[in-house]
């Protein structure tokens, strides 16, 4: 591990003790998980501390484990630009538990937690304009978790007799079907379809 890093880690410990469940260095970035009720105060360290400063907020992102009980991860991606380090920082939550807004740390999270927000449905506690960001009025859902249906539920066109724009339910026109890839419509036999048909 990195020296500096591992300065911040074990400075970290000492003051936030239990804020952090789980440390680990990967690709020359610490990455800890952190108690979600402790997260403001964490981000706040890694700024301010001297060891530490990281003062840049780089992204934050989502990821989905719909098996998990608390099954987002937010992911904060921070930089010292003094120290040229990187840090990540991972809390995890469920569809109902808000996470405390890291607005009041840095004030550029204010348009990343609103994707989180739009994409994935997790909530932040304190946003000054939490709302949609990237899907349009009125969408149902929340399309980058991993349940959301991969053709949506609505399909958006301009309808040029109206002169509006229509919103209609998906329908699937063609019904799925089984595949023949000899036919001549589904295409040829690639080279070396023989040897799969010897087994």
């Amino acid at each position: 591990m990195d020296d500096q890093l591992e300065t911040v880690a074990t400075k970290l410990a000492a003051a936030a003790s239990g804020a952090v469940l789980e440390s680990g260095f990967a690709f020359g970035e610490l990455t800890l998980t952190v108690d979600p009720a402790r997260v403001i105060e964490v981000l706040q360290f890694l700024r301010d501390d001297p060891a530490a400063e990281f003062v840049s907020i780089i992204d934050i992102s989502g990821a989905d484990y719909p098996e998990r009980r608390k099954r987002f991860d937010v992911v904060y991606h921070l930089l010292s630009p003094k120290r040229n380090q990187r840090i990540r920082v991972k809390v995890a939550t469920d569809e109902e538990t808000p996470i405390a807004s890291a607005t009041v740390v840095y004030p550029g999270a204010e348009w990343y937690e609103r994707e989180i927000y739009d994409l994935f449905g997790v909530l932040f506690e304190g946003h000054p304009d939490l709302r949609r960001i990237l899907t349009d009025y009125g969408f149902a859902g929340h399309p980058l978790r991993k349940d959301f249906p991969m053709t949506g539920f609505v399909e958006v066109r301009y309808d040029d007799e109206q002169k509006r724009v229509r919103y209609d339910p998906v329908r699937l026109n063609q019904e799925f079907r089984q595949f023949d890839f000899l036919s001549p419509w589904e295409g040829a036999p690639l080279p070396g379809d023989e040897k799969a048909k010897g087994q």
